[in-house]
């Protein structure tokens, strides 16, 4: 049977309680296993050169899908991680495809999904510069299925606002969990309901192209 594999950051692996990214519940939304590789705090290319992938493309088969989702650490001033989105991040993230191409797997380029960063208008703050629309313009020039969870994201907190939208992430009240003393209200990184949410998007976004939809559980033209 296909597997999909799951490659990205913190938004995306498993994590543990009370952080989730979406890659924990997107089994529930899948038609085939579902095996996460994704690791918090790495970017395309820290994943890369810490051989990371190495045991991903070694699994990878013929009819499997290989999900990646990088963008959140390329962003940041850090050797180790950062990469340019005029260059060095297509690059990178080519290589992934080419690596599932190889294998007779289907890549599927997925955006970073936003981070709750809302304006006085209520609008949401841009936080990823231009990486979603390098993603956009390397799926479009290499014809690979796009899975935007930027977008669609963005249009769920934008529909649901503030109050709700911070619902779907992780938020401790003081004393609540031993290591935040303090309490903690994040931004980026989702709770149990959030992770289901996005998972949900994701699932969606990918249920769009054809290429895709053999992967996900679709009912009466909905994933369920």
């Amino acid at each position: 049977m296909p597997t999909i594999y799951l490659i990205g950051d913190s938004t995306v692996e498993d994590g543990t309680e009370p952080f989730h990214g979406w890659g924990w519940a997107f089994g529930s939304f899948a038609a085939v296993p579902v095996v996460n590789r994704a690791l918090g705090g790495r970017s395309s290319q820290s994943y890369w050169n810490e051989g990371l992938f190495t045991p991903v493309r070694a699994a990878l088969c013929p009819g499997d899908a290989l999900l990646i989702q990088f963008g959140h650490n390329d962003e940041k001033d850090d050797p180790d991680r950062h990469t340019d989105p005029e260059n060095s991040y297509p690059d990178m993230l080519s290589r992934f495809c080419d690596a599932a191409i190889d294998a007779g797997a289907l890549p599927v380029l997925v955006t970073p999904v936003c981070r709750r960063y809302f304006l006085h208008d209520g609008n949401l703050l841009y936080t990823h510069g231009e990486y979603p629309a390098a993603i956009r313009a390397l799926a479009a020039r290499r014809d690979l299925p796009l899975c935007d969870l930027q977008r669609a994201s963005r249009a769920l907190y934008r529909t649901l606002g503030p109050a709700e939208t911070a619902k779907l992430f992780v938020r401790l009240a003081p004393g609540e969990y031993p290591a935040y003393p303090e309490g903690h209200d994040d931004y980026s990184h989702f709770n149990d309901a959030g992770a289901r949410r996005v998972a949900e998007l994701a699932a969606e976004e990918m249920a769009r192209d054809p290429r895709c939809r053999a992967y996900i559980r679709i009912t009466e033209g909905r994933t369920q």
